[in-house]
């Protein structure tokens, strides 16, 4: 029971953070717009495949960043102050300057209105829907991992679990990218995407303080 207890927990620790930082929602504003010139089939098969290719991109950044970034001799207490404090910074910039973000998005996809070329890796998926902010977000997650070896087994799962289920996520999005455009436009997707980063920079904040916690808790021990 507590494995599946843990699971679920991971996972609603990191669904909310890579759903925030991908934004599939307002991704798919930008998708209709750049594959205008497709015809709605081919729409819809290059939305599987950016969502596929997003799959492989977030699971590797999932279980293998922290472990690389270990092997450099980097704690993960300090892994996770520095990736909280990434995350949080990365949270504030989507929720004060969303029409940035936006922009910056655009300037990335541009390449995809190119009806000729295959653009379902590069960019759609890099660094359009899982750049290196997703990647960021991804790793200081995954240096969010419990001390105790069994604890991991569900950790991973359910982080694993949230990012099949963002990728899923950003196939229907882009698939049905017409219906988003008109169900929600930019109006409604800035909503989103504001509270979306203000639940991010919460996730930063606690991946942060975590850390920091930890980083003190020999001190504070010598000292007592």
């Amino acid at each position: 029971m507590w494995i599946l207890s843990n699971t679920i927990n991971s996972f609603l620790i990191a669904f909310p953070a890579l759903f925030s930082i991908v934004n599939p929602i307002g991704g798919a504003l930008i998708y209709s717009q750049v594959t205008a010139g497709r015809s709605h089939p081919e729409r819809v098969k290059l939305a599987w495949q950016v969502a596929a290719y997003s799959t492989g991109v977030m699971l590797i950044s999932l279980w293998a960043g922290a472990t690389l970034i270990s092997f450099f001799g980097v704690t993960l207490s300090a892994l996770r102050v520095a990736g909280g404090l990434v995350v949080a910074v990365r949270a504030w910039d989507m929720l004060s300057a969303p029409e940035q973000n936006e922009d910056r998005k655009q300037e990335q996809a541009a390449p995809a209105a190119d009806a000729s070329s295959d653009v379902a890796f590069f960019p759609l998926t890099m660094p359009f829907t899982t750049g290196p902010g997703t990647i960021s977000v991804a790793i200081a997650l995954s240096a969010n991992q419990p001390t105790n070896t069994l604890d991991l087994v569900p950790f991973f799962a359910g982080l694993s679990g949230a990012a099949i289920a963002v990728a899923v996520t950003i196939g229907l999005c882009y698939a049905a990218a017409d219906r988003v455009v008109a169900l929600l436009g930019k109006t409604g997707s800035r909503v989103v995407t504001r509270m979306s980063a203000f639940l991010l920079l919460c996730i930063g904040v606690q991946i942060f303080l975590t850390g920091f916690q930890e980083a003190l808790a020999p001190l504070l021990t010598s000292r007592s």
